[in-house]
């Protein structure tokens, strides 16, 4: 069934009275949440032209850590998100709240001297 479709067919079901269990909801905002990290990873990552592999490097992690970070596999630690905002060269931005998610690097400017 396509992402498409299956969200037309719940948001159906919600419309017509149907509430998900706590723990599904519960986990579809886990996702949420990883998801939007995920996305800020990359998109700041391809920002700067480097490949998982350059940026691990900067990190000191694997190329596999990162993908799996930008595949929404794995929960970072603190001092992990630290080492990836530093490697991207950006401070680190979450933004939690019930219903929504935002993780965002900020790019530092460096004043050319």
């Amino acid at each position: 069934m396509s992402h498409s479709r299956y969200r037309t067919l719940r948001e159906r079901k919600l419309a017509k009275g149907f509430t998900e269990p706590a723990e599904v909801a519960e986990a579809r905002h886990e996702i949420r949440m990883s998801m939007a990290l995920a996305k800020a990873v990359y998109d700041r990552r391809t920002e700067l032209g480097l490949t998982q592999t350059e940026l691990a490097d900067r990190a000191g992690l694997t190329q596999a850590k990162i993908s799996r970070i930008e595949g929404s596999d794995t929960v970072p630690t603190l001092p992990l998100l630290a080492r990836l905002a530093k490697a991207l060269d950006a401070t680190l931005n979450i933004a939690l709240d019930d219903a929504d998610t935002h993780v965002t690097f900020t790019a530092h400017h460096h004043d050319a001297a």
